[in-house]
């Protein structure tokens, strides 16, 4: 399972920055959203959680004005946006995962 989740996590990465740059991949959003919930399903656990939470909410927010800086904005824009998409659906699973965790407690 280790390995399935690394893999995932290098193709959520290489999808997420191939279609930030203009390459078509069919149905990007939905192989994102699959990706990610694998990665949160099978890479984040322990001691892990709060840094992965508090990381792709400071992604989230880095992500607002990027369009604005010349000749890559617009670029670097559909890599964050393909990566927040990404990572939103590891987030999922990650915040459930640690919520139940806390409810058994």
């Amino acid at each position: 399972m280790d390995l399935v989740g690394k893999i995932a996590f290098i193709l959520g990465l290489v999808v997420s920055v191939a279609g930030g740059v203009g390459i078509d991949v069919p149905m990007t959003g939905l192989a994102l959203a699959v990706l990610g919930l694998v990665v949160g399903a099978l890479n984040i656990s322990g001691v892990e959680v709060q840094g992965f939470l508090l990381a792709a909410i400071a992604l989230g927010v880095a992500s607002n004005n990027l369009e604005a800086i010349p000749a890559v904005g617009a670029h670097l824009s559909g890599i964050i946006g393909n990566l927040v998409t990404f990572l939103g659906a590891a987030v999922l699973v990650v915040s459930a995962k640690s919520l139940l965790a806390s409810a058994k407690d």
